[in-house]
């Protein structure tokens, strides 16, 4: 397992001091004034705003360590819809963290195993995993793998024998928590170990809500939630905010929706500028002001056993995921209250009326709009 000290540069990247150093504030002094010095934009051609996005994306968060939490945070990743982009998100976060300095452990907790593909782990049948976690109760640090493509990025891989662990939690002795007993006894090990301690640890689930999804929502602290930017990504979310709050009335009070991440924006049309709108009026406090685009780039690299943040760093997608990744660190100022507090201020147990679009105002698909810049030109 390697710590910051084992870390590795990475080549054209700032060197990152002390947030306290003052050879730090004359960084961000040095990294604003560039990003003034970029020529002025107009508004109304999207390749051109995209362009200058990605262009000051690049300046402010190249090569910066973002800050790091003072005690573990377990997120769960999670929306019974398929397709919406959990998997793509869990591990394009977790790679953007740990390239920021950051340690980082993924529980592959979906039988489909993407998410292992994507890291470039070992998940074929026989290879120790989270089934045997869950199922025979093996501790998880003889399942953990290093990320070979990014240093302080370790992996719990899912493989095909997860697919029946369904029904064999059914007769399991405290079938809910065995995956947080598993977590604790793993993050306790690295201590008396004298490992670095894990930062984040993301909780990647299958699209439904079963005993494998309930698990993650006991082992987790917060809930992050993709929302694809349609109709039909809405649909489910009263019911499983609805879940959540029957986890946390019985299994685990501590759970709370911490945050909300739009994935898949098509700036140009309608119905995505409608739906993005609906869910920052509803969810304005835990809606990142980040979206991530539909991409090419993010479709392929999984192909080649990578995320895209190593596949192609400076593709817009790989942008965004960073751009959300130091949102989702940001919150450690804000994000002080947990459980049924934090809940009962941020997420309501139901979605609103508003997302039913009347049929007098249903957006045309293919409508062209000028608001936003256009995120699917970046691979042309």
């Amino acid at each position: 397992m390697s710590d910051d000290a084992s870390r590795t540069p990475v080549a054209g990247r700032l060197e990152v001091r002390s947030s306290t150093a003052p050879d730090d504030r004359h960084d961000e002094a040095r990294r604003t004034a560039l990003v003034e010095s970029l020529p002025v934009v107009d508004e109304s051609t999207p390749l051109a705003a995209q362009l200058h996005l990605d262009a000051q994306r690049r300046i402010r968060l190249s090569g910066r360590r973002f800050a790091r939490p003072t005690e573990t945070r377990i997120i769960t990743i999670a929306n019974q819809k398929g397709g919406v982009g959990k998997t793509t998100t869990t591990v394009n976060l977790a790679a953007a963290l740990a390239q920021s300095g950051l340690n980082v452990l993924v529980l592959d907790n979906d039988p489909q195993g993407n998410a292992s593909t994507a890291l470039g782990v070992e998940h074929r049948s026989g290879t120790p995993s989270i089934y045997e976690v869950l199922v025979d109760g093996s501790p998880m640090v003889d399942a953990v793998q290093q990320c070979p493509d990014v240093p302080g990025l370790l992996c719990v891989p899912a493989t095909i024998d997860l697919s029946g662990a369904e029904i064999e939690l059914v007769s399991l002795v405290a079938r809910e928590t065995r995956l947080r007993n598993a977590l604790n006894a793993y993050l306790q090990h690295r201590a008396d170990a004298g490992e670095a301690r894990i930062d984040y640890v993301l909780v990647d689930c299958p699209p439904s809500l079963g005993l494998l999804t309930v698990n993650a929502f006991v082992v987790g602290r917060e809930v992050l939630i993709p929302i694809q930017c349609e109709y039909y990504a809405l649909e489910g979310l009263s019911q499983l905010l609805k879940t959540i709050q029957l986890i946390q009335a019985h299994l685990n009070p501590e759970l709370h929706v911490s945050t909300i991440l739009l994935t898949m924006f098509d700036a140009r049309t309608n119905l995505a500028q409608q739906v993005a709108a609906e869910v920052r009026e509803h969810f304005p406090a835990i809606t990142l002001k980040t979206t991530v685009p539909r991409s090419v780039r993010i479709s392929e690299a999984p192909s080649y056993g990578q995320t895209v943040m190593t596949y192609d760093p400076g593709s817009t997608g790989a942008l965004a995921y960073l751009e959300a990744a130091r949102e989702l660190t940001d919150q450690l100022g804000s994000e002080t209250s947990t459980g049924a507090e934090s809940t009962e201020r941020h997420a309501p147990t139901s979605v609103p009326g508003p997302y039913a679009v009347a049929p007098s105002r249903a957006p045309d698909r293919h409508s062209a709009t000028t608001t936003e810049p256009d995120c699917q030109q970046e691979d042309q």
